[in-house]
């Protein structure tokens, strides 16, 4: 059986070098701009939320589970439209950049004013005596929110002006590797903690702690020159083994009946991938014996 190849279906017969179609062109466009239209329905979908949620506690929270839903399709979206442009031999200056602007307003915008509305804006402050130190919370988490969001925005400016970067921690050499966790994950994550928790709003400050400090430690994660696997070497129109199709089937099904914790697995799991393997470079590199003095010969 011929294998499939995309890129040469997509080729115009009239072009002496054998450019693609001008329509081909479109094809990543239309998976890009998906990706920009969730993200806005997820503010849409937050700010209703936030509205709603001192007069109607439920709707409002489906509210927030819609917005939720929406960023973790615009991170599926957008590992497509990247990977098309790759098959379709259509990739552009043009797409790159229309690309990094789409994920600013759907993974670092969306799941910044999310992360917000849902893990700040109704906790009750109150319960803290001193009105000093409430204060400092209450601004503590606005400029973490923002961080977030800047952090995101410096790390897809880096991502694009990088020429072969090199992560502090380089990996094997026949695999690829993002510098720093891509801002799509670091949205995944907020979007999934978000969606496992039933989109209930945090209330108490101790939860907003938590919530913040994992805000900030994202953004930490975005900027850093940490490895993190990119699966770019993953090709789709390769050939499968029967194995890998009944654990692919096995995946939909989890996702279909259990998709709370296995998407919550799965974003922590790769964020925490990235800080487990520098921990184990660093230990890695204490524990390593210094190579023996060389020996001193008397006369």
């Amino acid at each position: 059986m011929p294998r499939f190849n995309l890129a040469e279906r997509l080729i115009d017969p009239n072009s002496p070098d054998r450019r693609p179609r001008r329509a081909a062109y479109a094809l990543p466009t239309f998976f890009t701009a998906g990706n920009i239209l969730l993200g806005f329905l997820a503010i849409m979908e937050t700010f209703q939320g936030a509205i709603g949620y001192p007069t109607s506690p439920a709707e409002a929270c489906k509210h927030f589970e819609l917005a939720a839903i929406m960023i973790g399709i615009s991170v599926f979206l957008d590992g497509l439209d990247g990977r098309i442009a790759r098959m379709t031999n259509t990739v552009s200056d043009f797409g790159r950049e229309m690309d990094s602007l789409a994920d600013v307003i759907s993974f670092g915008i969306a799941p910044g004013v999310l992360a917000f509305a849902w893990g700040v804006q109704f906790v009750d402050w109150s319960v803290i005596p001193d009105a000093a130190t409430r204060l400092h919370m209450m601004r503590g988490s606005y400029f973490l929110t923002f961080l977030f969001v800047v952090c995101g925005a410096a790390r897809l400016a880096r991502f694009n002006v990088a020429v072969n970067p090199v992560p502090t921690n380089p990996g094997r050499p026949g695999r690829k590797y993002f510098v720093g966790l891509p801002i799509p994950a670091a949205a995944g994550m907020v979007a999934s903690v978000v969606y496992a928790l039933d989109s209930q709003p945090v209330r108490q400050w101790p939860g907003a702690v938590l919530w913040m400090a994992l805000m900030g430690l994202l953004s930490f994660l975005m900027v850093s020159t940490w490895r993190y696997r990119s699966f770019k070497d993953f090709n789709l129109l390769s050939p499968r083994s029967f194995k890998s199709v009944i654990g692919l089937a096995s995946f939909i099904y989890l996702i279909l009946y259990f998709s709370q914790h296995v998407l919550l697995a799965m974003a922590t799991t790769y964020v925490a991938s990235g800080i487990l393997v520098r921990i184990g470079g660093l230990m890695q590199r204490n524990l390593k014996t210094p190579p023996p003095a060389p020996e001193t010969q008397v006369e």
